[in-house]
């Protein structure tokens, strides 16, 4: 069993945009909300020429929290932290969606390859 890492790293990322997204929601501060963005921003830059069964959706997802994220750390840097974690908000319920379209992706990679055996 071999390991890809594109999709390793892809997958960490994941995990760190939305474990980091949460730690700022808790405990909101700038340092924590460029962490969040930076994090997101690579695993959306990693998801680029995926050919994963869900890719698509994965995507979707990652742009998604891109596009609140973004605007997230405008607000915060800007004073308005409520509209900052607001938006983070947003952020995570995105984040949340594309870690469950991760491991639905893995339960169908896995199904395919016992059906090949």
């Amino acid at each position: 069993m071999s390991v890809n890492l594109k999709k390793l790293l892809t997958d960490f990322f994941i995990l760190m945009a939305l474990t980091t997204n949460i730690s700022f929601i808790v405990s909101p501060n700038m340092v924590e909300l460029v962490i969040v963005v930076a994090m997101n921003l690579a695993a959306t830059i990693l998801k680029i020429g995926e050919s994963r069964m869900l890719s698509a959706e994965q995507m979707a997802a990652s742009l998604a929290a891109d596009l609140h994220l973004v605007p997230a750390l405008f607000f915060f840097a800007l004073g308005d932290a409520p509209e900052g974690v607001g938006l983070a908000w947003g952020a995570l319920a995105a984040n949340v969606v594309s870690v469950i379209l991760a491991i639905v992706d893995v339960v169908l990679a896995t199904q395919t390859e016992l059906e090949e055996y």
